[in-house]
């Protein structure tokens, strides 16, 4: 036996030791944990909510008596808009130009804030199918292997076989679309929220650009 054939019997050998149950406990796994993220996600939006009465009553402000007290209505304030608009009104005296790059840092900072997490739902959502994959060929292999071994149960050992190895697959899949739905729903829920904020960043930059 050549040295190759001996890798070939031990990968072998390593394959049909480790099997394919393995597989559906670590996509269960990551299902919990995907779970975990997106109910804590959930949560996280609800939270920021956008304060429409507040962020009009701001602007308002704005307009008749300045920035300060549009600052003041916007105290205690969660969303991205209204820490957008914050980081505005608080650097309104340095000029429109010196507000538009704090415009930027805070923008970038809210959206590293609400997109927390949501990549891991991405990763999983096109990794899981490839994991339950891994699992379908590890039962594959060993169902072939127990027909080779095996003189009295033949097409039904092999078909039994390869009947439980497909269900890593499966579950694969089912872990890997509520993921991706997920996912592109966060995604586009941070969009939203990076539009409306450059549209409130936008409309104070207009007014101090006015003044000015």
């Amino acid at each position: 036996m050549t040295q190759t054939d001996t890798i070939d019997a031990q990968l072998l050998d390593l394959m049909l030791r480790v099997g394919s149950r393995w597989v559906l406990w670590v996509l269960l796994a990551l299902s919990l944990a995907a779970i975990a993220v997106v109910f804590e996600r959930i949560w996280f939006y609800m939270q920021e909510r956008v304060p429409k009465e507040q962020l009009a009553a701001a602007m308002k402000a704005l307009r008749d008596k300045g920035a300060a007290e549009a600052l003041a209505k916007l105290a205690g304030a969660r969303s991205m808009e209204a820490a957008v608009a914050r980081a505005c009104l608080a650097n309104a005296d340095q000029g429109p130009a010196s507000v538009e790059e704090h415009k930027a840092a805070a923008l970038e900072e809210e959206r590293l804030r609400y997109e927390k997490r949501i990549a891991f739902l991405g990763t999983l959502g096109n990794n899981a199918p490839f994991v339950g994959l891994f699992g379908t060929v590890l039962g594959i292999i060993r169902a072939f292997n127990d027909l080779a071994h095996s003189k009295v149960q033949g097409t039904e050992a092999v078909m039994t076989g390869i009947a439980e190895a497909l269900v890593a697959t499966g579950v694969g899949l089912l872990v890997a679309l509520p993921a991706v739905a997920t996912y592109n729903a966060f995604i586009r829920r941070v969009e939203t929220a990076v539009a409306a904020s450059e549209a409130t960043a936008h409309t104070i930059l207009a007014h101090l650009k006015k003044v000015a």
